[in-house]
């Protein structure tokens, strides 16, 4: 028997001819069923293609390219045993191609490698331009709202550390306290090129609190504060 279902185009589908075949009908009927489905003009295009192939006498020949909805709705009218017989093969095989269609396709082992390969080479090939992207957003992207404030927090707990606590002359006092963070800042902007800390690099943000953690006031403030706060603090 002819083979009922093909593939075309990337789609499964079969033809008049075959139906005309399979059915045991004249190809001239099954086209004249084609032709009076009382189906949307819409549907008849997507299912129902025009096609033609060369009869013995050479000649072109009009026939359908028929999706496998076409078909169903086709075969809704064709009865009897033995036509139900043959709508549950085309069926059957309708959707054994259509399982073959998706499945990937099995390759030798020569084949898997000599794709291995061009992959590999096309990854190599666009690698300095993903370094060269990565090297740009390491380079430009700064430090989040959540890793802006816990560098404040560790500054400005470092900063009341020095100036004896909240509670301490030093801290109490406006001018003092402001010179504090206005050192720390400004020595922290100063080591990392930047304008504020809120711009930190992210690559930068941990290397920024250890900064932060280990920073000392000039020797002058430290004076001051000692002063300010009527005993040696440290």
């Amino acid at each position: 028997m002819t083979q009922l279902v093909f593939i075309e185009n990337g789609n499964t589908v079969t033809d008049s001819l075959t139906v005309a075949e399979v059915f045991g009908k004249e190809h001239r009927r099954v086209m004249q069923d084609i032709r009076e489905l009382e189906c949307s003009e819409e549907f008849r295009e997507h299912n129902f293609v025009p096609s033609s192939y060369k009869s013995t006498q050479g000649k072109n020949v009009a026939k359908f390219i028929i999706s496998q909805d076409g078909f169903s709705f086709l075969a809704m009218s064709y009865t009897g045993k033995e036509a139900a017989r043959f709508k549950e093969m085309y069926i059957t095989e309708f959707n054994r191609m259509k399982e073959t269609l998706n499945k990937p396709p099995v390759l030798d082992s020569n084949t898997a490698i000599a794709i291995a390969l061009r992959q590999t080479a096309d990854v190599m090939d666009k690698l300095p331009q993903i370094e060269s992207r990565m090297d740009r957003i390491e380079n430009t992207t700064t430090i989040d709202y959540g890793q802006q404030r816990a560098l404040k927090k560790a500054g400005s707990s470092r900063v009341v550390g020095f100036l004896g606590g909240r509670k301490s002359a030093a801290y109490k006092h406006s001018g003092i306290r402001s010179s504090a963070y206005s050192a720390l800042w400004n020595d922290y902007q100063e080591y990392f090129g930047i304008n504020s800390y809120n711009n930190t690099l992210k690559k930068d943000c941990e290397r920024g609190l250890k900064y932060v953690a280990t920073w000392t006031p000039p020797n002058n403030l430290l004076i001051e504060i000692e002063e300010t706060n009527g005993q040696k603090l440290f």
